[in-house]
């Protein structure tokens, strides 16, 4: 596992370009749809660019939370390590999803990238010394934060009253939904293995992948590859997510 890492504060090089804010493919799904004008360029002053390969973390538990990141493009796992050294996945972020919030001056759990993706790099002193001048971006913040109480919940009850296969429903069609695609004949992408759906369903891969032959023989999926699956009956797979 290879790490990727910018040093705080440092000048933006080829891998760190500054981000023209206003024409950012994502922003306005993202915390800078807040800002305007001046407002955005005081954020492209102090916002660096980057890719990160697949497989590469930006950062790891334990690490000093010094930055906060945007995803302009690709999709991140969140995991911890238990004390046996299992992991456990707590979420999976895609383009305009903010990631590093910390109340603590360390991270709480590690990120790693899933697929290729770039992100914007936000120095979390600078970033906060703007919030009195600009309580929009806090707001936007707050919002964010809450968004992923309620996520935390979610996961909490996919994780202790539904079965394998209410599970793998449910996740598939959040995915669905947060990829717009959640009608019978959408094609759902999965950037993520089937290693990642079982350490995020607290399942194993054996069973991930039982649940997945069962969706198929009920006539409610089909997966054309080990990355994307076809909604075949969007209705029916909702039912299933309903019934835990």
């Amino acid at each position: 596992m290879s790490r990727f890492q910018i040093l705080p504060d440092a000048a933006p090089s080829q891998s760190a370009e500054l981000m023209p804010c206003a024409a950012c493919d994502v922003r306005e799904l993202s915390i800078c749809s807040a800002l305007r004008g001046p407002e955005l360029d005081r954020i492209a002053a102090l916002v660096s660019r980057s890719p990160v390969g697949a497989g590469q973390t930006l950062f790891q538990e334990g690490d000093e939370a010094n930055a906060v990141y945007n995803i302009i493009e690709g999709a991140v796992r969140l995991f911890k390590l238990l004390p046996d050294g299992r992991r456990q996945i707590t979420g999976f972020l895609f383009a305009s999803d903010f990631i590093g919030l910390a109340l603590k001056d360390r991270y709480a759990y590690s990120a790693e990238a899933i697929t290729g993706t770039v992100v914007c790099r936000f120095p979390r002193v600078k970033l906060e010394s703007l919030f009195e001048e600009m309580p929009r971006l806090e707001n936007r913040l707050l919002r964010q934060a809450s968004n992923e109480l309620i996520a935390a919940q979610d996961q909490m009850l996919l994780l202790g009253r539904k079965t394998a296969v209410e599970r793998l429903a449910s996740f598939l069609m959040a995915l669905a939904q947060r990829q717009g695609r959640a009608k019978t004949g959408d094609t759902v992408d999965l950037p993520m293995t089937r290693t990642d759906i079982a350490d995020y369903l607290g399942l194993t891969i054996e069973t991930v992948s039982r649940g997945f032959t069962r969706l198929r023989k009920d006539g409610l999926i089909e997966t054309p590859d080990s990355h994307s699956a076809v909604l075949r009956d969007a209705e029916g797979l909702r039912a299933l997510t309903e019934s835990g």
